[in-house]
């Protein structure tokens, strides 16, 4: 065979190949997209009309310099959509293309998060160049059969004495960590990353300071906790989408490596700016507001996050969750974001302004804490023993004006005699060193010590 016959044989050979894949693209034609034009922009909403997208749909709005602007779909009206951007909206311009797009909201995923630090969209923030990720996860995810679920059996050694032997966590639980501004809620945080017993540490920076992300990463989690670490940062100057958007990216990015069978711990900083964000959003579309500004839908999306944080099904891994809320004048109560996450929290802890003010750290109330599956995890001896503390801790709050100014007398109560001998002992027991970590067992006995030394038995 000549070498002209050669080349004959292999074009026919590509044409024929190429002919194919047309045949097979022919057989499956995608559909025409109808494309849109901009009508009005206020505020954080873009409306757009003459194209049609689903709700969570994405949109590329066109500007002025040639580039493109993201936005994705949150409300409809009529043939109007009401679009939210994903970045900034300098360069839109009146009647501007809008095209959708046919992709669903997914996100790479994978072991090669770990160790980064990532944006809302999935981009590195780090520098350390770009992400392979082998695998795709919708924002969205799909929701736990509750029937399904593995029940919380298992405690969860997180390092902090207080916590370990009064509060005690279940591998599996949600907890929302309840304070205000500059009470130890970050080094707290800081202490249960560094100390907690997880295979994978997903971390959300949800429209916190931007400086923090680089504090959280160098000082906190240091080199050690960022190898089995992936955090997710969407700061305070992130559009209000982007802040919802990195509030499901790390709820997606743990929910993969839960169903990987690995045991993670998501800490996610914080739900409030999350459900504030989500405000930002359904009051520039119109909806009411109903509780102190918030409108229905932010109470809706709360659960929605929430749940999809715990325990996998029989054999799966576990996701335990840490969500942090701030409190408005520290007035825990009546907050209405605090009072929405305690119910569908499975416990919460509160952090004090007085204790922290005091020097006393980590500044836990236990009177206002709870862990809702402690009594599933731990002993009887070791319930008890936290019933009897908490009993001489509250007997001691109850009367601290009056024994501070010397108007208690002693003997008038037997109970608060007791709490003001063991207070000491019992202040000491509580406060722990951030660099210095107290495992569950050793917790649990110094708790039993404590309670015995107190001259009171269960």
């Amino acid at each position: 065979m000549t070498a002209t016959e050669d080349l004959l044989l292999a074009r026919g050979a590509r044409w024929t190949a190429s002919l194919a894949s047309r045949r097979r693209a022919a057989a499956f034609p995608r559909p025409l997209v109808a494309e849109g034009v901009l009508r009005r922009v206020v505020g954080l909403t873009l409306e757009a009309v003459g194209c049609e997208a689903p709700l969570g749909g994405r949109c590329m709005v066109s500007s002025d310099d040639g580039g493109a602007l993201e936005t994705e779909v949150v409300g409809f009206a009529g043939e109007r959509l009401f679009l939210m951007p994903a970045g900034e909206m300098r360069g839109v311009a009146p009647n501007a293309r809008v095209r959708p797009l046919e992709t669903v909201s997914d996100v790479p995923v994978g072991d090669a998060l770990l160790g980064r630090v990532i944006d809302a969209t999935g981009a590195p923030l780090d520098g350390l160049g770009p992400l392979y990720c082998d695998a795709r996860v919708k924002l969205a995810g799909q929701p736990i059969n509750p029937m399904l679920r593995h029940p919380i059996e298992e405690p969860l050694d997180v390092g902090v004495c207080a916590i370990n032997a009064l509060l005690t966590v279940g591998r599996g639980q949600r907890m929302g960590l309840f304070a205000g501004s500059g009470v130890g809620k970050s080094t707290l945080l800081g202490m249960m990353t560094k100390f907690t017993d997880a295979d994978v540490i997903v971390v959300g920076l949800i429209g916190e300071r931007g400086r923090e992300v680089k504090e959280f990463v160098q000082h906190i989690l240091g080199p050690e906790g960022m190898h089995r670490a992936a955090v997710i940062a969407a700061p305070a100057d992130a559009p209000p989408l982007l802040r919802l958007r990195g509030a499901w990216l790390a709820t997606a990015v743990a929910e993969y490596f839960r169903d990987r069978g690995l045991k993670v711990l998501l800490l996610m900083d914080s739900l409030t700016r999350f459900a504030q964000a989500q405000r930002e959003i359904a009051l520039a579309i119109g909806e009411p507001p109903a509780t102190k500004g918030y409108p229905p839908s932010v109470f809706a999306k709360l659960p929605a996050l929430v749940e999809r944080a715990g325990n996998g099904a029989e054999g799966a891994g576990s996701i335990t969750a840490f969500y942090t809320v701030l409190t408005e004048g520290d007035d825990h109560r009546h907050d209405p974001i605090a009072d929405a996450a305690r119910a569908i929290l499975d416990g919460h802890i509160v952090l004090s302004r007085d204790l922290a003010e005091a020097g006393h750290y980590p500044a836990i109330d236990i009177d206002a804490s709870i862990s809702r599956v402690m009594p599933q995890v731990v002993t009887g001896e070791q319930l008890g023993a936290a019933r009897r503390f908490r009993q001489i801790y509250s007997a001691y709050q109850q009367h601290r004006d009056l024994i501070s100014v010397g108007a208690y007398q002693r003997g008038s109560d037997s109970r608060v005699d007791e709490a003001i001998a063991a207070w000491p002992r019992l202040a000491a027991f509580l406060q722990q060193d951030v660099n210095v970590p107290n495992a569950f067992a050793a917790s649990a006995q110094a708790l039993d010590q404590l309670v015995q030394a107190s001259g009171a038995t269960q």
